[in-house]
C-alpha cells in the first residue's frame, strides 16, 4: 500500500538538501517505493571520523534526514509538520569508502507519532547501522 500523501521522484527531494546538512555530507535520494525511501551517502573526508571509517553521527545524519524527509511526504503539510523526537542506531560494520545506503521504512503511522526503521548498507549490501527514528507530528 501505498504511504506517500504527494506524488514525487527522488530526485525531487534533492533540493531540499541544498544549504543544509544534507548537502554538505553529500546525501542523495536516489529511490522511492510505495512504502520506502531510499538515499545514499559518500564515505569519505565530510564523513570519515579520524580513524578513516565512517562517522556514527554521519551515519545518524543519514538516517534522520531519511525518516524525517519520509514523514513529511506522508502527512498533510497545510495542516501538519514534523520534527524529529528520538533517535538510535546500533553501529554493525566499518566503512571506510565508497557510499552507504540507507532505506527507510515505517514501522507505525500514526496521527501523533511515527516511527521509522533506517537500514543502512555498505557497498557490498552488508548492513553496517540500524537506526529507529520516532517523529512527533505536530499541528501548524
Amino acid at each position: 500500500m501505498k504511504i506517500w500523501k504527494v506524488d514525487f521522484k527522488p530526485s525531487d527531494l534533492n533540493q531540499g538538501s541544498v544549504g543544509n546538512m544534507g548537502e554538505h555530507v553529500g546525501i542523495e535520494f536516489i529511490e522511492a517505493g510505495d512504502d520506502f525511501l531510499a538515499a545514499t551517502m559518500p564515505v569519505d573526508h565530510r564523513t570519515k571520523q579520524p580513524a578513516g571509517i565512517l562517522h556514527g553521527g554521519a551515519s545518524v545524519v543519514l538516517a534522520e534526514t531519511l525518516g524525517s524527509v519520509a514523514s513529511h511526504l506522508c502527512i498533510d503539510l497545510e495542516k501538519n509538520y514534523a520534527v524529529g523526537l528520538d533517535i538510535n542506531a546500533n553501529h554493525l560494520r566499518a566503512v571506510n569508502g565508497g557510499f552507504v545506503k540507507g532505506i527507510a521504512k515505517p514501522i507505525h503511522l500514526g496521527r501523533s507519532t511515527h516511527v521509522w526503521e533506517i537500514k543502512i548498507f555498505n557497498d557490498e549490501g552488508k548492513i553496517t547501522c540500524i537506526s529507529r527514528l520516532t517523529m512527533a507530528i505536530l499541528s501548524r
